[in-house]
């Protein structure tokens, strides 16, 4: 499963039971917690994550309600005696801010914590299954998105085609890749005879707070998923643009230049108590557009 569950979908002021920014994306055995706003642990206990299975965290930048929920995740972690080594992804500052906290609390962790620091665009994680890519947003201060995407091999076996071609198995994953097999006796087996196209894999994008700049759209192109910050409604622009966030037609702009399949916003000003204006305006401009609502799963497909 490959999806995306929001705990926080507000901007710095906790307002109508919304929480700051905090995520956990889904990528089939393993977890990842992209920002910890306040109240992510207990938006961890109330959605009923494995909080475990968090393999990596993701802070997009220091503004406060990205990370203030982080010191206290990573000591709960301990408590709960987590022994899997933990990795954090985040500007460079946040490590010496955590270790003159974890210093002065003589914390002591029980499992390895490793810090990643983000300093140049580009793939920050090259796993078997995944990949994990970092690019600069527009904010007051440095500020990441992230792009997670599935790998897949370019064609899956056909298991009543291969059943009795004779095959060796040891011999499948050059299959998949898309070779043609060659018997001891030199007869050609054809790759499509045996296989069938594999789907193409699929992608979410999280884009940190940022003021509207269209040449995000280099890094973010067919997003499967784009979450997309939406602070403002469309008569607020000056205000957005002074605090460095976006609007909803922006964020919709975003969405139809990079060509992403859906689009999904959050980050709401406590301005506003309604979101419905939200959707409206965006889904106006990029129809496949939904609210980035606390508690729900968006499978990504």
């Amino acid at each position: 499963m490959f999806g995306v569950t929001i705990l926080g979908n507000n901007s710095a002021l906790p307002a109508y039971d919304r929480h700051p920014t905090a995520q956990i994306v889904t990528l089939n055995d393993q977890l990842f917690l992209i920002d910890c706003g306040e109240g992510t642990q207990m938006q961890l206990t109330r959605y009923r994550i494995r909080r475990s299975k968090i393999s990596h965290i993701f802070i997009s930048h220091l503004h406060g309600d990205h990370y203030f929920g982080l010191p206290g995740l990573l000591t709960s972690f301990s408590l709960m005696n987590r022994e899997q080594d933990l990795h954090l992804h985040a500007p460079a500052p946040l490590q010496q801010i955590l270790e003159l906290q974890f210093a002065t609390a003589d914390t002591r962790f029980s499992y390895k914590l490793h810090f990643h620091a983000l300093g140049e665009p580009g793939t920050i994680i090259e796993d078997e299954k995944f990949t994990v890519e970092t690019f600069k947003m527009f904010h007051r201060i440095d500020c990441w998105g992230f792009v997670i995407r599935e790998k897949k091999k370019p064609r899956k076996i056909d298991g009543e085609r291969i059943a009795g071609a004779g095959i060796p198995a040891v011999f499948y994953e050059r299959l998949k890749d898309g070779e043609d097999y060659i018997t001891k006796s030199g007869e050609r087996i054809l790759n499509a005879s045996v296989t069938i196209p594999n789907t193409p894999p699929k992608s979410y994008v999280f884009c940190g707070d940022t003021i509207y700049n269209e040449s995000v759209c280099n890094h973010i192109q067919n997003a499967t998923l784009l979450y997309h910050e939406s602070t403002f409604l469309k008569d607020q622009a000056e205000r957005a643009a002074s605090r460095f966030h976006t609007t909803t037609i922006q964020a919709a702009n975003i969405a139809r230049l990079a060509n992403a399949n859906r689009l999904l916003i959050g980050h709401f000003s406590s301005k506003y108590e309604a979101l419905e204006p939200f959707l409206t305006e965006t889904a106006a401009i990029f129809p496949d557009t939904q609210l980035a609502i606390e508690g729900v799963t968006y499978i990504i497909r």
